[in-house]
């Protein structure tokens, strides 16, 4: 049976890399491969851009409602009717903004179409509270394996705060796209919490203090 794969890590982990260099090696070995992206994601328009330089035009973008169960039929269609070969996968990018039935029909594709499905994706907003996407991929997805990258301070990076210039800000809409006015940084718990004053979630829950560990992390390698 195909499966459902979430690839999560903290920005600038690799994913837009990782996902691209995926659909080479299917390709590389002669198999056909579709890749999507939500159309919220505006950098780059209809292209997956990594960190590295490398784009790619993505075969479908997905609106937010957009039924993707038929966006993949009716691509998966062309793709026979052009190479005479099936779909061997589908890769999504920027998987956090899907929305939760969006998820679930990945799920259903993997399964009831036999078509691996590689999503990636962040887990949580700069307020570290889970996107829906990402919320339910960690619930229905068959295999979770999260990409690794480092905070300032040499440790894991697990957050994402945003920034405007060069100051954090820990309030504001969910989505907001990376570009000029808004850049974002991967931090690790503890400068997170220095940063925000100790606030989660801006500041839905109480204040709390908190002690930093300068120990190096040992589940990152």
């Amino acid at each position: 049976m195909a499966k459902l794969y979430f690839r999560y890590g903290a920005m600038n982990s690799g994913k837009s890399t990782a996902l691209l260099q995926a659909a080479y090696n299917y390709e590389e070995r002669g198999q056909q491969v579709l890749l999507a992206k939500p159309r919220i994601d505006t950098k780059g328009d209809d292209q997956i851009v990594s960190r590295l330089g490398v784009t790619r035009t993505v075969d479908f973008t997905v609106a937010p409602g957009e039924d993707i169960y038929s966006l993949f039929e009716s691509n998966r269609a062309r793709v026979l009717r052009d190479t005479g070969l099936d779909v061997s996968c589908l890769l999504v990018d920027e998987a956090q903004f899907l929305a939760e039935s969006q998820v679930d029909d990945l799920l259903r594709i993997s399964i009831l179409e036999g078509v691996p499905v590689l999503a990636y994706g962040i887990r949580t907003d700069f307020q570290t509270v889970a996107f829906p996407g990402s919320r339910r991929l960690l619930e229905v997805a068959h295999s979770l394996e999260e990409l690794k990258t480092i905070c300032r301070c040499g440790r894991k990076a697990v957050f994402n705060a945003r920034k405007v210039g060069d100051t954090f800000i820990f309030a504001g809409d969910q989505v907001a796209i990376d570009g000029l006015d808004v850049t974002y940084e991967s931090l690790c718990g503890s400068c997170y919490l220095e940063e925000s004053n100790g606030v989660l979630s801006s500041g839905r829950g109480p204040k709390i203090d908190f002690v930093y560990d300068s120990a190096p992390d040992p589940d990152f390698a």
